[in-house]
């Protein structure tokens, strides 16, 4: 289901506030009702707003496109989240980076 919404983002939508969105995970529960989609735009949060409407836009296209290629009885909901972790991991780089640990030689 990942792979093929990734490649719907990729290939299938037009939207330019969806260009460069990246599904970093996908969580589906038990009875296939929901599908919780976590996403994230290259290289700034700041498109958050647009991207998560733009996603929210194009869910009822998405998961009609995923009943018929996956041919499920009961297609999940699509319900996307924003997913912060890209942003905090290169924060956490940054900071690590910056650190200034003496060799041991010294």
């Amino acid at each position: 289901m990942r792979t093929l919404l990734s490649e719907l983002f990729l290939r299938a939508l037009r939207d330019p506030r969806l260009q460069d969105v990246t599904i970093t995970d996908l969580r589906v529960d038990r009875e296939l009702q929901a599908a919780h989609i976590y996403i994230n735009a290259l290289g700034s949060d700041a498109r958050e707003e647009d991207v998560m409407a733009g996603a929210n836009q194009a869910s009822g296209y998405l998961r009609r496109e995923l009943g018929q290629r996956m041919r499920l009885r009961n297609t999940p909901r699509l319900i996307f989240h924003w997913d912060p972790l890209p942003a905090q991991a290169e924060h956490i780089s940054q900071l690590i980076e910056g650190l200034d640990i003496p060799d041991e030689e010294e």
